[in-house]
């Protein structure tokens, strides 16, 4: 074949695959993170081709070999939520999640670092789910200073949210706590 039909067939090659990749946008304030973050990309099912959501956001692994964890997340003030119970809640999706996903709240306050955590560990999504609702419910203290949330991935694969909302509830739900098994013993130094 001809040096110039080669670079003709790459192009036109090319040209049909950035058709074909979902719309990469990500939108502000949500950034990747986690130990290994460049291993995985996000963004948004604009038309819901992918994920069959308009709007739903992704997060999959991309590269490396899928030993790493990250996370699709977003970080905001905690001034508005001192003293009250909160709920990050989401529609997940999965698809051939080889680790698990979830979702995770933390809250940090003046005295330190994850004053309350939760992560989801002890309710794993894994491999290939449908859209399944899940919550993730903790306190603020008075010291509170920052909220994270965000979704975890480990391993392969991709995880899907839609329906994302936070929003304060009432003591009458029940707030989530990793079970004593998961807990660290003691501080790490």
């Amino acid at each position: 074949m001809k040096p110039h039909f080669v670079v003709l067939a790459a192009l036109a090659a090319s040209s049909l695959l950035a058709l074909a990749q979902p719309n990469t946008n990500l939108p502000a304030p949500w950034i990747t993170s986690g130990d290994a973050p460049g291993q995985y990309e996000s963004g948004r099912d604009a038309d819901g081709s992918l994920s069959g959501s308009p709007g739903a956001i992704y997060f999959r692994h991309a590269r490396g070999s899928g030993d790493s964890w990250g996370s699709l997340m977003q970080q905001f003030s905690a001034e508005a939520y001192k003293g009250k119970r909160v709920r990050f809640e989401a529609d997940v999706m999965t698809r051939d999640v080889s680790g698990w996903s979830g979702l995770w709240m933390r809250v940090d306050s003046s005295g330190g670092y994850g004053s309350a955590f939760y992560n989801s560990q002890d309710k794993p999504i894994k491999g290939t789910t449908g859209w399944q609702h899940r919550s993730v419910v903790l306190d603020v203290g008075e010291g509170g200073k920052a909220i994270s949330i965000g979704l975890i991935g480990g391993g392969t694969g991709e995880t899907w949210l839609r329906n994302v909302k936070f929003d304060v509830v009432g003591n009458d739900v029940p707030v989530d706590r990793l079970p004593e098994a998961d807990m660290p013993k003691a501080p790490v130094l």
